[in-house]
């Protein structure tokens, strides 16, 4: 881990419990006068800490220092996600993450399961450990849009990700959207300037999983 995350990361002394207790005692086996990172995801600040204390359940941290450390991608991009299956996009949001993803907007497409219901605060907590892994002093921020329609009738240069002779990689992009299984229908389609529609050089049938991860990559990296 690069560093810990605790909401009040920042503040003069640190009690810790439960996971992250087991995980820096228990697991890390760090002792006292050991010190740690920390960070709130609220800002962009680094803070270090030195375990103070260690009792049978919590630890107390002082803090020793904090600096200013911001660790993001270079480029910024939005991804529109029609809704798939929750537990895929649980397994896809930590690569997301750490590649360096600023924004998923998901939406209910033609094709996606209406039954399919999102737990962002699950969501949240996979993102937190991906963060704390990679370094990044953020997460990516996630919201549900009430329409694709409604979403490119106020932002008409959105990109779209289907089958082109247009290759992502040779066009400038900061928000693209993809469908789900199946892609898009022929009216959400539609909805999209063709000149604003790109694709990949392979011809094969990706899964959504597959094409936004790299989607992403061919963007930002």
């Amino acid at each position: 881990m690069q560093f810990l995350h605790h909401e009040d990361a920042g503040s003069s002394t640190l009690v810790i419990k439960e996971d992250a207790y087991k995980y820096l005692i228990k697991a890390r086996r760090h002792k006292l006068q050991d010190q740690v990172f920390f960070r709130n995801l609220n800002n962009t600040s680094l803070y270090t800490y030195e375990i103070f204390n260690i009792l049978k359940k919590e630890a107390v941290l002082n803090l020793i220092k904090s600096e200013e450390k911001s660790i993001e991608a270079s480029k910024k991009l939005q991804i529109l996600w029609a809704v798939v299956d929750p537990k895929t996009i649980e397994k896809r949001l930590p690569y997301l993450n750490e590649i360096g993803v600023d924004k998923i907007s998901f939406y209910y497409g033609s094709f996606s399961q209406k039954n399919f219901k999102l737990n962002f605060d699950k969501f949240e907590k996979i993102l937190i450990n991906s963060s704390g892994q990679c370094g990044r002093s953020s997460i990516i921020k996630l919201e549900l849009i009430t329409s694709l329609k409604e979403f490119l009738a106020l932002n008409p240069d959105t990109h779209a990700l289907n089958f082109s002779k247009k290759n992502i990689s040779d066009t400038s992009i900061s928000t693209i959207a993809l469908g789900c299984e199946g892609g898009f229908s022929k009216e959400e389609l539609s909805l999209f300037k063709e000149e604003n529609i790109v694709g990949f050089s392979s011809q094969l049938i990706l899964r959504s999983e597959t094409a936004i991860t790299a989607m992403a990559s061919k963007v930002l990296l």
